[in-house]
């Protein structure tokens, strides 16, 4: 398909926006004002691509023009540079396809990970704690921050809950794809008579909300304060520096008792709050999405079951896109880039059918 048209759509847009960011008056609105700058990025982002894939798609033309050449050592070198140019171009092409869709306006986002022990027990609160090390230890890889949220310890060492807030380049983009019910199927290290035992953990993966994204009001909130039951050390045990949060009108409530004061607890509760609110609102947004895109991967349904880790075997599975791993050990160190490629495809492919791009 000749994307010539849709570019220069892109182009034009993009000089749009050059004269409005150069207008000083456009910051008297922050949230309008980070929408057009987001815009903008991806915009330039897009044109970089189309130039690359452009100059790539001119070499490839010329090496093949002097692969007929009568100098045998310059033919030899343009035909061997002739099938990674071809890689590179093919690479490039899905990148365009990928950047001239509507963009999603939470792909840049920050994210808050919410991991729950669902059932099995004291094996499934273990392995909420695995995962979460394993999110930590991705979000290494990729360069991003972590900060431990909130936390409820099991008394085998394990979570009942815990939730982390993952800040950096594109976090929600590629952290999103892990919203729903993991599956954990292994022997237990209490399992005397060696029988798999399955257990399951949720994840939720929500972008972060900010103030100007979600307006609470002070009439819809209990806040109370407590003293903190959890481990903290001395100073945390002996104040009440632990908050709830009431929202009244979706019941939701927020505990946070991991900070050393009641201000700082407070904040990270209206913090998950707001992200909570905002997720919500966006998941009404998404009903309007195709069936048969939400089925794939955009449900962040927390009751639908994802993926499946097998320990006996070594396997991984993705029920969604039916990929499977044998890189067990790898995933469990923080390496989940091989899903996240492969859901990313999947999501790829649906929107461009969507689009009428494909």
């Amino acid at each position: 398909m000749d994307y010539s048209a849709l570019i220069a759509q892109r182009r034009r847009r993009a000089e749009e926006l050059d004269e409005r960011i150069s207008d000083p008056s456009l910051f008297d609105d922050p949230k309008r004002a980070r929408e057009i700058m987001r815009e903008h990025r991806h915009l330039k982002d897009t044109l970089s691509l189309w130039e690359r894939l452009e100059g790539a798609r001119r070499n490839l033309a010329e090496n093949e023009e002097l692969a007929k050449s009568d100098d045998p050592e310059l033919a030899e070198i343009a035909t061997d540079e002739i099938p990674g140019l071809r890689t590179q171009i093919e690479e490039l092409g899905e990148s365009v396809q990928y950047a001239l869709l509507p963009a999603d306006p939470n792909e840049d986002r920050d994210a808050i990970l919410e991991i729950r022990a669902g059932a099995g027990g004291d094996e499934a609160s273990l392995f909420a704690a695995e995962m979460l090390r394993v999110y930590q230890r991705y979000a290494e890889t990729r360069g991003w921050k972590t900060e431990h949220l909130s936390s409820t310890p099991s008394e085998v060492g394990g979570f009942k809950e815990v939730f982390l807030r993952v800040t950096g380049d594109e976090v929600f983009r590629f952290l999103k794809y892990e919203s729903g019910v993991h599956r954990v199927q292994r022997v237990p290290a209490t399992e005397t008579q060696g029988r798999i035992h399955t257990s399951t953990i949720t994840v939720a993966v929500m972008p972060e909300a900010e103030e100007v994204d979600i307006e609470i009001k002070q009439d819809d909130l209990r806040i109370e304060v407590c003293r903190a039951g959890g481990a903290g050390g001395q100073h945390v045990n002996r104040t009440e520096s632990a908050v709830q949060v009431f929202h009244l009108p979706t019941g939701i409530m927020i505990r946070c008792e991991d900070g050393r004061s009641q201000g700082q607890n407070k904040e990270r509760a209206l913090q998950i709050l707001r992200t909570r609110l905002y997720e919500m609102k966006q998941r009404e947004e998404q009903e309007k999405h195709s069936a048969t895109r939400r089925a794939l991967i955009g449900s962040g349904d927390r009751s639908e079951k994802i993926r499946t880790y097998n320990f006996p075997q070594s396997r991984i599975t993705d029920h969604r896109i039916g990929h499977t791993s044998h890189n067990l050990s790898g995933v469990m160190a923080g390496d989940i880039s091989e899903f996240t490629a492969e859901l990313q495809k999947a999501e790829m492919a649906e929107r461009l059918t969507e689009a009428g791009i494909s």
